[in-house]
C-alpha cells in the first residue's frame, strides 16, 4: 500500500527508510492571499497539481505586523508583496506603546481560517503546517521590514524591547495553539536573518532572543507533530535548532556559510527539509537542474530523515515546468 503524505512526513520524522523522502514547495500568491476562502482555494489547487506530500501555507507575510498596528495595502501585482503604508513603531519608544492583542485580530483570524478551509478540503492524509514568524522577526516588521534597525534597538535597548517582544509573543502563541485546534498538524516557525551571528551576537540571542522564541514553542499543544524551525538566511546558527527542540530543521544549502543536508543532520540529529535552490534554480534553472538537486538531496542523506523542498519561499515568477520536476527529482507518481 502507497503511504499518503502524512505517513511519509511521520516516517520521515522517525527516521523510517521509504521508497522515497516527503517533498513539498511553497511560495506566495500576493493577489489572492487577502481572502481566507481565496488563500485556502489557491492552496488546495496547488497541493492538488504539484502532488505535495504537506502544506505549508503561506499567508501575506505582513500579517503579524497588521495585527500589532502596522499599514499594509495590496500592490494589486501578482509578482510585487503587500505595501506598507505606515509601520507600527516609528522610534523606540514607540515599544513602550505596542498593544497587547491576541490572535482574535482579523489579520490572523483570516490565516487560521484559510488553513482550516485547506485541512477540511485535502482531510487527514496531507498535513498541514502553520506559518509563525519569530517574535524578534514580527517586530522587525514592526519598524518597517528593517532587521538591522531592530536589532540594534534590541541591543541598544532591551528595557523597552523585550517587554514588547513579550507581547508579541504572546500573540504567536495564541495564534499557533488556535491554528493547531483548527487542524494544523504544526507550525512552520521561522526566523529569518536574526539567527545569524551577522545581526544578533550569540551570547545576546540566547539571552534576549531565545526566551521568546521558546514561549511561542512552549505553549504548541500536543497534537503538534509536524514542527519545523526554518532558519532563513546565510550563516544560519545551528545551535538554535538544537536550544528549540523541534524535529525538522529547514534552511537553504545555497546560502553561504550553509551547510549541507547531512553537515546539518550531523549537526542537530534531526529531520532535515530543503536542498533545493529557490532563489536560482527554481526560478531561472532548467527542470534537469530542479530534478539533479531533489535527488541530490536524497543522496546526501541516503533517503533517511529528509523532506525535500526550496530552501525558502519560491517566487511567483518560477516556471511551472520546474516547479513539476521537484516531484520527478525524488520520484513521485505524477
Amino acid at each position: 500500500m502507497t503511504p499518503d503524505g502524512t505517513a511519509r512526513v511521520r516516517g520521515a520524522i522517525d527516521g523510517e527508510r521509504l521508497d522515497r523522502p516527503p517533498f513539498g514547495w511553497w511560495g506566495h500568491t500576493y493577489e489572492r492571499e487577502w481572502s481566507p476562502r481565496e488563500l485556502a482555494n489557491v492552496t488546495v489547487d496547488r497541493r492538488r497539481s504539484f502532488g505535495w506530500d504537506f502544506v505549508k501555507l503561506q499567508p501575506r507575510a505582513c500579517c503579524f505586523g497588521e495585527a500589532l498596528g502596522s499599514e499594509y495595502r495590496p500592490s494589486g501585482r501578482p509578482d510585487t508583496g503587500p505595501v506598507l503604508v505606515r509601520p507600527a513603531v516609528s522610534d523606540v519608544e514607540g515599544w513602550s506603546r505596542l498593544p497587547a492583542v491576541d490572535a482574535g485580530s482579523r489579520a490572523l483570524a483570516d490565516q487560521v481560517e484559510a488553513l482550516r478551509l485547506v485541512v477540511e478540503e485535502l482531510g487527514s492524509g496531507v498535513p498541514v503546517i502553520q506559518t509563525v514568524f519569530s517574535p524578534l522577526m514580527v517586530a522587525g516588521f514592526l519598524v518597517g521590514e528593517d532587521p538591522p534597525r531592530m536589532a540594534r534597538e534590541l541591543l541598544e535597548r532591551p528595557d523597552v524591547v523585550e517587554p514588547a517582544l513579550d507581547r508579541i509573543a504572546a500573540m504567536l502563541a495564541d495564534f499557533s495553539v488556535r491554528s493547531i485546534e483548527a487542524g494544523a498538524a504544526g507550525v512552520f516557525f521561522a526566523i529569518a536573518a536574526f539567527a545569524s551571528a551577522d545581526l544578533v551576537p550569540p551570547d545576546a540571542y540566547a539571552a534576549r532572543v531565545l526566551p521568546h522564541d521558546r514561549a511561542v514553542l512552549d505553549a504548541l499543544p500536543e497534537a503538534a507533530w509536524f514542527n519545523v524551525l526554518h532558519l532563513c538566511g546565510p550563516r544560519q546558527r545551528f545551535d538554535v535548532a538544537d536550544r528549540l527542540a523541534l524535529p525538522v530543521v529547514s534552511w537553504s544549502i545555497h546560502e553561504a556559510g550553509n551547510p549541507s543536508l547531512a553537515g546539518g543532520a550531523r549537526m542537530t540529529d534531526k529531520t532535515v527539509m530543503g536542498g533545493v535552490d529557490q532563489a536560482r534554480t527554481l526560478v531561472h534553472g532548467t527542470p534537469e537542474e530542479v530534478e539533479r538537486q531533489a535527488r541530490a538531496a536524497t543522496q546526501d542523506t541516503a533517503g533517511v530523515g529528509v523532506i525535500v523542498a526550496p530552501g525558502c519561499s519560491v517566487a511567483p515568477r518560477a516556471p511551472e515546468a520546474n516547479l513539476r520536476a521537484l516531484a520527478a527529482g525524488v520520484g513521485a507518481n505524477r
